[in-house]
C-alpha cells in the first residue's frame, strides 16, 4: 500500500469483485443487490465494487453495521452512483427480496466469530434466495485457521484478493466459502517467500511421481513391504496391497496373515513368512492396516532402517518413544479419531481445528502426519515447513477400506524415493482424484478407488 497511490489497491480489488458479481447475476441492468457493510476495508471494497453495479443499473443498497465507522470516501462514491443506505434492522426485507447480497461484514482481521448484531444478519442471510458473494471471505470463519466459532456467513461464491486464506482452504471454514475465486491485485512480490500452507497442482504431483527409466529394474525402483492385515481383516492387507502395486514401487512384499487372500487377488506380490525384520529387502514398510491387536509386526518395521508409514491398528499399538527416537523418517496416517485418541483429545475438537491438531501431532511424535477427513492435510515435524492442503477428493471416498488403499499407495511413493512429505502429498492427491473418478457421482468402493489410481496418474502425467 506504501508503494502505490491512495486507494489504489482496494479499487483494484473492487473492479474484480464487481466484474465476479456481474458474471453471478442473469443481468446487472434492473437486479437487486444489497451490500452487508463493515467498519472495516471489506466494507469499503463492498461499497466501491456496489458503485460500479450500480452505474450498470443495478438497485443497490448498504446496511451499514457502523454508520459512523464507515469508510467515508467510499460511501460517497456509492451514493454518487446511486446507491442507497440502510440500517440492520432494515436488513430483513432488503435480504428476502436480493437477487444478490455481498458479505462485507470483516476481513482478515476479523477473530473470534461475529458480534451480535452481525449474526443475525448472517441468520437472517441463511434464509435468504440470493446468491451470496462473500468478500475476501466469509464473515464469522478464522482466516488463519479454517476455525468457525458460532454463527458464519455460509456464501456460494467467496472472491478472495491477493491470495488464498488458509480459512479458504481447510474445513470447517472451507464449507462455509462456497467456490472460490482469486483476484490478483499485484501483491505477488510482497507475499511472505515461505507460505503457512500450500495446496500442490497437477504439475506439482506431475514433477514428483517416479518414472522408471531405461536402466530401471524392480529394486531400483523399489520395494514396498507391507505388514497389514489378520484373520479377522484380511481385506485390509488386499486394499493396502492393491494401492502399492499402483503407487509406482517395483515391487510389493507382503508379511502378515493375509496370505492366501492377498496372493488369490495379486499373485505378483511377494511373500515373505517372518515378520518385517527378516522379511527381505524393502525400501519402506506399511505397517498397522487391519493388524488387530498383533503389536509385533509393527514394533519390527519400527525397528528397521527404512521409512516407515503407521496406519490404523498401527497408530495404536505403536509407542510415542519409539517413533520419535528413529533414525528414518516415520509417516502417520490417522483420521480424525485416531488422532483424538493420539493427542487425548475429543474427535469434534480435532474436526474443529485440523490445522491445530496436525501441527501438534507432527510435533509431539517428530513425524510427518496426513490427517485424513474432509479437508486432508499433510504437516512435516519441522514447524517452519508449510502444511499441506489437498485440493482433490469427494465425500464419497469415506468408505470402508480406503484409507488402506492411500496407505498403500503412500508406502509406495516411499519406498520409491519420495520424501514422507512429498509421498503423503503425491499419494492424497493420487487418491482423491482417483475417487473423483471411481465415484463419479455414484456410491463407490475401496477397491474401484485403487483401479482407479492408473487413470489418476495419467491424468497428471500427460
Amino acid at each position: 500500500m506504501a508503494r502505490l497511490p491512495a486507494g489504489a489497491l482496494m479499487q483494484r480489488a473492487a473492479a474484480g469483485l464487481a466484474a465476479a458479481c456481474a458474471d453471478a447475476l442473469p443481468r446487472v441492468y434492473g437486479s437487486r443487490v444489497t451490500l452487508l457493510t463493515g467498519s472495516g476495508d471489506n466494507g469499503a471494497d463492498t461499497l466501491y465494487a456496489g458503485a460500479r453495479l450500480a452505474r450498470r443499473g443495478a438497485s443497490v443498497t448498504a446496511v451499514l453495521l457502523a454508520p459512523d465507522r464507515t469508510h467515508p470516501e467510499a460511501l460517497k462514491t456509492l451514493l454518487r452512483a446511486g446507491g442507497t443506505t440502510a440500517t440492520a434492522t432494515d436488513a430483513a426485507p432488503l435480504l428476502q427480496h436480493a437477487d444478490l447480497v455481498l458479505d462485507g461484514i470483516v476481513g482478515i482481521g476479523g477473530k473470534g466469530g461475529l458480534r451480535p448484531e452481525a449474526t443475525h444478519l448472517a441468520g437472517l442471510l441463511a434464509a435468504s434466495p440470493a446468491t451470496v458473494v462473500a468478500v475476501d471471505l466469509p464473515s464469522g470463519i478464522e482466516p488463519d485457521t479454517g476455525e468457525v466459532h458460532g454463527t458464519a456467513v455460509r456464501a456460494d461464491l467467496t472472491i478472495t484478493f491477493g491470495t488464498h486464506k488458509p480459512g479458504l482452504l481447510i474445513d470447517p471454514a472451507r464449507a462455509y466459502a462456497g467456490s472460490v475465486r482469486l483476484i490478483d491485485i499485484g501483491l505477488a512480490a510482497t507475499l511472505p517467500h515461505t507460505p503457512a500452507l500450500e495446496s500442490l497442482q497437477h504439475a506439482d504431483i506431475a514433477a514428483l511421481l517416479p518414472r522408471p527409466t531405461g536402466e530401471s529394474d524392480k529394486y531400483r525402483r523399489g520395494v514396498v513391504g507391507i505388514a497389514a492385515g489378520s484373520t479377522r481383516y484380511p481385506g485390509a492387507a488386499v486394499l493396502a496391497v492393491a494401492g502399492a502395486l499402483r503407487g509406482g514401487a517395483g515391487a510389493v512384499r507382503y508379511v502378515g496373515a493375509a496370505t492366501d487372500a492377498v496372493l488369490a487377488r495379486f499373485p505378483e506380490t511377494l511373500i515373505s513368512h517372518t515378520g518385517p525384520k527378516k522379511a527381505g529387502r524393502v525400501q519402506a514398510w506399511v505397517a498397522g492396516p487391519g493388524a488387530a491387536d498383533d503389536p509385533a509386526p509393527v514394533a519390527e518395521a519400527l525397528a528397521t532402517d527404512v521409512p516407515v508409514l503407521l496406519d490404523a491398528d498401527g497408530l495404536r499399538l505403536a509407542d510415542r518413544d519409539t517413533v520419535r527416537t528413529r533414525k528414518a523418517p516415520t509417516l502417520l496416517t490417522p483420521h480424525a479419531g485416531e488422532a483424538a485418541a493420539l493427542l487425548g483429545i475429543s474427535r469434534e475438537e480435532v474436526e474443529a481445528a485440523r490445522l491445530t491438531a496436525v501441527r501438534e501431532l507432527a510435533r509431539r511424535y517428530d513425524a510427518t502426519v496426513l490427517l485424513k477427513g474432509s479437508t486432508t492435510l499433510i504437516a512435516a515435524p519441522d514447524p517452519d515447513t508449510p502444511v499441506r492442503v489437498n485440493a482433490t477428493g469427494t465425500p464419497w471416498l469415506a468408505t470402508a477400506g480406503s484409507g488402506d488403499v492411500l496407505s498403500g499407495l503412500a508406502g509406495s511413493l516411499l519406498a520409491a524415493g519420495l520424501s514422507p512429505l512429498d509421498a503423503a502429498s503425491a499419494a492424497a492427491y493420487l487418491h482423491g482424484l482417483a475417487g473423483r473418478y471411481a465415484a463419479d457421482g455414484a456410491p463407490t468402493s475401496a477397491h474401484d478407488v485403487a483401479e482407479a489410481i492408473p487413470r489418476a496418474w495419467r491424468d497428471i502425467t500427460t
